[in-house]
């Protein structure tokens, strides 16, 4: 049985694109992979949050997982910050990853725009944080969107070197990435050629999982479409990303293809197609959003999974990263 690294980011409001994109996955991952999911606090403040903030967005992904179906009990679902081997191993890998790897990162230029001296150390080398992340564990494989794999490349090309370096070749295992491809890119209900974000001012551009029937409505119902009728095949989406959006959301939400959706709706209207959407999307997420504002109302609990979680993980990390700083040449503790 291989072993599954994922983390996702704990910067609040927690969206439809998240779920479809990652944590839905997580969840069809558990029998078939040893699996450790991690709410990556360290990499959240690369960019200055709010301390309180922080703590009650950690709280929440983890709450979204487990109401999603991730079993804490047979995985392991920890905080980044509560196992300092995290941190240990970025630091030997600042000193294996070349620079010259760093600036070919496309998403810190993204992410630092025009400003990049004004960016965080941490936000440019976030991607060794993400190798430690997953070699820590010595992780066979990661669930990834298109916007992560150059980022996993990196993770490979460090464990690479490192094994090269020092003369252990089979130390680390090269991660391979594991890629879903339905709905893993939810975009924006208002403008269909932009991703699905939690930084988007408009509101009504995601679904967050917090929110309420009526709300979820209501977003749908507003959401940009065309005045064109829906295709009756997949090829008559291309040139109309709103129309591809709504209509991929569905797929995924009723775990069928996009062509299955054209075959039902084709020819008809937008507003037929979002009322059904909407009572799908009501269907399939309430259940789960509802033990999730349990879970989130109930914050001991879920901070005593996370405690149960990094202590199996430390207890995972500490005999690697203990060989890890041997082969470094460090000495005993």
């Amino acid at each position: 049985m291989g072993r599954i690294f994922s983390g996702i980011q704990p910067t609040g409001n927690l969206h439809l694109g998240n779920y479809l994109g990652a944590v839905r996955n997580w969840v069809n991952l558990q029998n078939d992979f040893e699996c450790l999911f991690c709410v990556v606090d360290m990499h959240a403040i690369t960019v200055f949050q709010d301390p309180a903030e922080l703590r009650n967005s950690t709280r929440e992904v983890a709450a979204a997982m487990i109401a999603a179906g991730v079993d804490a009990k047979k995985h392991i679902i920890f905080n980044q910050s509560q196992v300092p081997g995290h941190a240990e191993l970025a630091w030997i890998f600042n000193c294996v990853a070349r620079m010259g790897w760093l600036n070919r990162m496309t998403q810190f230029k993204e992410k630092a725009g025009k400003h990049k001296e004004n960016a965080s150390v941490g936000l440019y080398a976030y991607p060794n944080l993400m190798a430690a992340d997953i070699l820590l564990y010595k992780a066979t494989h990661v669930p990834v969107g298109e916007d992560q794999k150059q980022h996993l490349e990196l993770a490979r090309d460090i464990a690479a070197k490192f094994n090269h370096d020092f003369g252990v070749p089979d130390f680390f295992p090269l991660p391979e990435p594991q890629i879903f491809g339905t709905a893993t890119r939810v975009m924006s209900l208002k403008d269909g050629t932009k991703k699905m974000s939690k930084s988007d001012p408009s509101e009504l551009s995601r679904i967050n999982m917090t929110d309420d029937t009526d709300t979820i409505v209501k977003k749908i119902r507003k959401a940009k479409s065309d005045a064109d009728v829906l295709p009756d095949s997949k090829e008559g989406l291309e040139g109309r990303p709103e129309a591809k959006n709504l209509m991929g959301i569905y797929a995924a939400l009723a775990d069928c293809t996009v062509d299955d959706v054209c075959t039902q709706f084709g020819g008809q209207g937008f507003g037929i197609f979002k009322t059904s959407l909407a009572d799908l999307a009501v269907e399939k997420l309430s259940p789960m959003q509802t033990e999730m504002r349990r879970l989130v109302a109930d914050p001991t609990s879920v901070d005593a999974i996370l405690h149960d979680g990094a202590t199996r993980a430390r207890a995972m990390a500490e005999p690697i990263l203990a060989e890890i700083k041997e082969t470094v040449g460090y000495l005993k503790a």
